[in-house]
Order: structure tokens, then sequence, then C-alpha cells
């Protein structure tokens, strides 16, 4: 940890962070705009509604989700807890309950039409926050974490605990109350291509100007 904050350089955390803060506006906006959520905002949905908390207490309850799941990752294999894991977790909270504010101020009523708006704005911060993170390659988040702590203990291929981790968050989430709509079945789909190809952009963008990112 100490070796990764020597090397690592201001701009590549300040742009992460940055991309934290999109993605937790999109889960934010994707939740307000009652669509369903993506298969990681269904959990924090879930728990919200088991605790009998407001929606403006969702940021609030994705901060105690990931700290637990931090903790677990910690207490697993604590060498998948690094400088991105903090980056991402530390802003979270307040980007999600900033995301709700901001859905409130920009969409004028939450009849059909603004609401599919709505989550369109949520999927694209969503896609472009995780694009930014990943691309500065400075580790992972704690959902993330659980996932290749299993896919260590479980000998299987990243890929295949992925999707079945993403499945059991996505029932789970419902289970506990979590809104599960046409957004969580599209995210699913549509997260890995849009991310994917968001990076490449990025990457693309920075080997142009000569800026090293990695």
């Amino acid at each position: 940890m100490r070796e990764q904050l020597r090397q690592i350089k201001l701009w590549k955390v300040i742009f992460a962070a940055v991309g934290i803060l999109l993605v937790g506006t999109g889960v934010a906006f994707n939740a307000r705009a009652a669509l369903g959520n993506d298969p990681i905002g269904i959990i924090y949905d879930g728990v919200r509604n088991a605790a009998n908390l407001t929606a403006e207490q969702l940021g609030m309850t994705s901060n105690i989700v990931n700290i637990v799941l931090l903790v677990l990752v910690f207490l697993a294999d604590r060498h998948y807890v690094n400088l991105g894991t903090f980056i991402y977790l530390i802003p979270y909270g307040f980007a999600v309950d900033l995301g709700g504010k901001l859905y409130q101020a920009l969409i004028p009523a939450q009849t059909l039409p603004f609401q599919i708006l709505g989550a369109f704005i949520g999927c694209l911060l969503l896609y472009v926050g995780v694009a930014m993170f990943i691309t500065m390659d400075m580790g992972v988040d704690p959902f993330t974490g659980v996932v290749l702590v299993l896919r260590d203990r479980l000998h299987m291929e990243y890929r295949k605990i992925k999707v079945i981790f993403d499945l059991c968050m996505m029932v789970l989430g419902f289970v506990l109350g979590g809104k599960l709509g046409v957004i969580t079945i599209l995210t699913a789909i549509t997260a890995g291509p849009c991310i994917q190809a968001f990076s490449g952009l990025l990457k693309k963008f920075f080997e142009s100007r000569g800026i090293d990112y990695e």
C-alpha cells in the first residue's frame, strides 16, 4: 500500500474519484426513476427497504454495505484491499445522496417519459463512471473484491463467478425489497459492453495525447 501511494499520480486519484461520483449519481438516478436498479444498486435499495430507511438514506445504506464487504474481503484476503478500494468507498455514499437531490432538481415530474430520461442518464453516468475508475487501474471496489475472493476459493473462472454473483445480488436485493425492473435487466445485459467501450475511448484519448495513465 505504501509503495502504491508513492507511485500514484494525484491526477489519477482525482480522475478515479470523479468516476465514482458519477457512479454514485447514476445509481441514485436509477433508484429514483423507479424502473429498476442495476444489479449492485438493487442490493443497496433492498437493504434500505429492509431497514425501513427512506430513499434519502440510500447513500448511508450504500456506505454501510460497502464497509461490511470491505471488512469481509480484508479478513478473507487482505491483498485485494488497496488504494483503489478506499477511493471507491470514500465518495460513494455522498455521491448517491447528491444524485438523489440532483434527480429531484432536474426531473420535473415522475411520469414515464421523465422516468425513462432519468434512467437513461443514470445508466450513462454509471457506465462512464465505472470506465473512468477502471481505466486508472488503481484497485478494485468491495464488490469486485468479493468476486475475486470467491474465484480464488472456489477455483472457478472470473466471468462465471461474476455472473453467479450478480444473479445472487439481484435475487437477494429483490427479496429484501429492492426495485427490480427493466433497468435491472438492461444494465445486466449492456453494462459490460458499454463500460468496455467507454474505457477504450478513454484509453485512446490519453494515448493520442501522450498521457501516461498506467
